[in-house]
């Protein structure tokens, strides 16, 4: 018989599209090579304590991919041995469990390898599972068993009402239910696409529930504190509910009390932030001002406690005064000479004078103790200093003069200060030293019986001459100091 060419053709197509389906049948479908030789897969035992419901060829995964597929299922004298056939190139952790898991709600069930330690050597050929790291689920039909008696149990008119009532609750909701199914099939297809973050997710989350199990006491503590907080809410209930009554009115009203507040709160919290950053730093002293504030108020207490219930209650707080007048002086030293001293009947107010006044005696004199000179710095531990800046300066505290001297100028110096004292960095005052100043004019009241007065010293002094009847005395004895008593 002669065939044409054409027929040649199509039959040399049809034997290679034959050859390929078939080929493809063997190597991809029936697997004969892995089947009759075993090529591209090692085998690994699992013993089981039952089957389980496992069946030949079902399939084998691991970390949710499949990785293989069971090939036999035999009985031992202890359980069941199941062989299994898994893929070459991927690596499993020998340290692993087996667990047998169902696929369907028709029982087709597939083995789940878990590793334990991803850090163990990967299983070989002729590796075995050990039976303690087998799971297997239990029985359906015992589960379906027991879940018939558990219906049974239940009086028929309230199943139905359970069920009726379930109709109630979902009736109606096939969209919403709908979308639910959409966004959880579209969940577990993402979390696919991220199961190694998930993986990395599941294995690292041991030591976040550690850290749960080693709180557990706190957590109980807070759980407790928060059944004391619910009993007071349900003991209160009259209380909060009449907070949650009137809180839109009392709302509403912080709301217009900030609307009037807006033209001038910022500027308010700007100086708040101004006053916070000096409340930091000066913070010991607030602490200290903080503890001796009791005492003093019980200090307080106490001086009208004696006049309590007394005819001299009405009066107020009962003091006894022991005044020791310019014991010790007042500090004259670094403040405007007598002649420069403004008349406190005065009522204009002109500029002051550029710089500070304080008194300028040495840090360690009697005088004045508690001024500005003996300040401690807060910024810089150790240092006293009159001024801020002279604390976060270079320069230290220099004294106007070594002492107290109301007799002349209070103001004697010969290291060219300024007075009033300039702040450091300013540029020096106009001339090489301080101008000279006429020496202040001391007065005192003086006893015309007797001829004595007190001075700016707080002594007493007695000049003859002054009292009634006194010789007057020659241009020298005026000169000669007097004598205190």
């Amino acid at each position: 018989m002669h065939l044409s060419r054409r027929i040649w053709i199509q039959l040399a197509i049809f034997t290679v599209v034959s050859v390929t389906a078939f080929t493809f049948m063997i190597f991809g479908y029936l697997r004969l090579p892995n089947l009759l030789f075993g090529v591209g897969h090692y085998q690994v035992t699992v013993q089981l304590p039952e089957a389980g419901g496992i069946y030949q060829r079902g399939n084998v995964t691991y970390r949710g991919t499949e990785v293989g597929q069971i090939e036999d299922v035999t009985l031992t004298d202890t359980g069941v041995q199941a062989v299994l056939s898994l893929k070459s190139g991927i690596d499993i952790p020998s340290d692993l469990t087996a667990e047998v898991h169902s696929q369907s709600a028709i029982g087709e069930q597939f083995i789940a390898l878990l590793p334990r330690n991803a850090t163990s050597p990967p299983l070989k050929n002729g590796d075995v599972v050990p039976r303690d790291h087998t799971t297997v689920p239990p029985d359906i039909n015992t589960l379906l068993d027991a879940t018939n008696r558990g219906l049974q149990a239940i009086p028929g008119d309230d199943l139905k009402t359970a069920v009726d009532e379930a109709y109630v609750a979902v009736g109606g909701l096939g969209p919403e239910i709908s979308r639910l199914v959409k966004g959880s099939t579209t969940f577990a297809i993402d979390a696919r696409t991220h199961l190694g973050e998930l993986t990395n997710l599941v294995d690292n989350a041991a030591p976040v529930l550690d850290t749960q199990t080693d709180t557990s006491s706190s957590v109980q503590a807070w759980a407790a504190h928060l059944a004391t907080i619910t009993d007071q809410l349900r003991n209160n209930d009259a209380a909060v509910a009449g907070v949650l009554h009137n809180g839109s009115g009392a709302a509403a009203e912080t709301r217009r009390l900030f609307d009037r507040l807006q033209p001038t709160l910022p500027i308010v919290l700007a100086n708040l932030v101004s006053i916070g950053d000096v409340a930091v730093t000066y913070r010991d002293d607030l602490e200290q001002l903080l503890v001796l504030l009791p005492q003093g108020l019980r200090i307080m207490q106490a001086i009208g406690v004696p006049a309590h219930n007394t005819k001299q209650d009405y009066k107020g707080a009962f003091l006894d005064f022991n005044l020791n007048l310019n014991l010790p002086p007042p500090c004259t030293t670094g403040f405007l000479p007598v002649q420069q001293q403004r008349a406190a009947t005065f009522t204009d107010y002109p500029d002051r004078p550029a710089g500070d006044l304080y008194c300028r005696v040495p840090q360690d004199s009697p005088f004045n103790v508690r001024g500005a000179r003996n300040m401690p710095c807060e910024t810089v531990p150790g240092k006293r200093a009159p001024t801020v800046k002279m604390c976060e300066s270079n320069e230290n505290y220099v004294p106007l003069n070594g002492g107290y001297n109301w007799k002349g100028d209070p103001n004697a110096t010969l290291s060219g200060q300024d007075i009033p004292q300039l702040p450091p960095g300013s540029p020096p005052a106009q001339g090489t030293s301080a101008p000279a100043i006429p020496p202040p004019l001391a007065v005192a009241e003086y006893d015309p019986a007797t001829g004595t007065y007190v001075g700016p010293d707080g002594r007493v002094y007695t000049q003859a001459n002054l009292a009634r009847g006194a010789t007057p005395q020659t241009w020298q004895a005026m000169l000669m100091p007097p004598t205190g008593n």
